[in-house]
């Protein structure tokens, strides 16, 4: 089984807490062209709904979409928040203590959800469904907790080609003539295939942004929290810096493409 659809893996090492992902959260915070922000944008996808609406998010890790739309979300949600990380789940108690709002937080295997069905209004996968090893069985899950008619899943993902700049440099250190960092198995190109047996209503929005880094240290950070660069012996990474800083110098800048959306589908 690979790294990214290892539920021990994810558990015990690589979102055991908030680390590595805070240092890949913080390069888009400092670095991203769009000013308008990841989280507010898939928090308009929610505007919709009523404002006497359940709620579940599915791998919420440290609740950024919460804490970074606290004051948008309405007093009538019921908000059950889920990770399959009990070290994310404190990581996102801390988050939202102070937001104001009441919520629910529930250790959940997104292959198993505990609720009856047609419990929710909404649910929320952020950037999590590629590391479920058996989707289409998450997918069902998902389909059975939410209302008929009318229930939605937002499920965010990448784009094949999402931070390719980034690839190519690891790809001059890497062993792996094909190496890539986002090897995923539920992109923005294949997830509406996977979506669309369970759901009558299928629509893929992306996310306008790019990178511009103007500092190694978030860079390299980031790089260094990846699963996929473990493998990567200390000396290729010296030589990936080493590369980077003088293309840093000469340039005054590094340009990396993202390329990130959402699907927003209605049962």
């Amino acid at each position: 089984m690979s790294k990214i659809t290892d539920p021990q893996y994810l558990k015990t090492e690589q979102y055991k807490d908030a680390s590595n992902l805070n240092a890949r959260v913080e390069i888009h915070k400092r670095f991203s062209t769009n000013s308008y922000g990841w989280n507010r944008w898939v928090f308009d996808a929610l505007e919709a709904l009523p404002q006497q609406a359940r709620v579940l998010e599915l791998g919420c890790g440290p609740a950024y979409l919460w804490a970074g739309n606290a004051d948008r979300i309405p007093a009538g949600w019921n908000i059950t928040l889920s990770d399959l990380s009990e070290g994310m789940l404190d990581e996102a108690r801390k988050n939202v203590s102070r937001s104001g709002h009441s919520f629910e937080f529930k250790q959940i295997d997104a292959q198993s959800i505990p609720f009856d069905d047609e419990t929710f209004d909404v649910v929320i996968a952020n950037h999590m469904l590629y590391h479920v090893p058996d989707r289409a069985k998450a997918i069902t899950e998902i389909r059975r907790v939410l209302r008929s008619p009318g229930g939605r899943l937002i499920a965010t993902t990448v784009g094949d080609q999402h931070m390719k700049e980034l690839n190519a440099w690891l790809r001059r250190v890497s062993a792996d003539p094909n190496f890539a960092l986002f090897p995923l198995a539920f992109t923005l190109e294949s997830g509406l295939a996977q979506l669309r047996p369970y759901f009558r209503q299928v629509e893929m929005r992306r996310y306008e942004d790019n990178l511009q880094i103007t500092e190694i240290e978030p860079l390299m950070a980031y790089i260094h929290s990846s699963m996929q660069v473990k493998k990567f012996s200390e000396s290729a990474l010296a030589e990936l810096r080493s590369d980077l800083e003088r293309e840093l110098q000469s340039k005054g800048m590094l340009f990396v493409g993202k390329d990130s959306g959402l699907f927003d589908t209605v049962k």
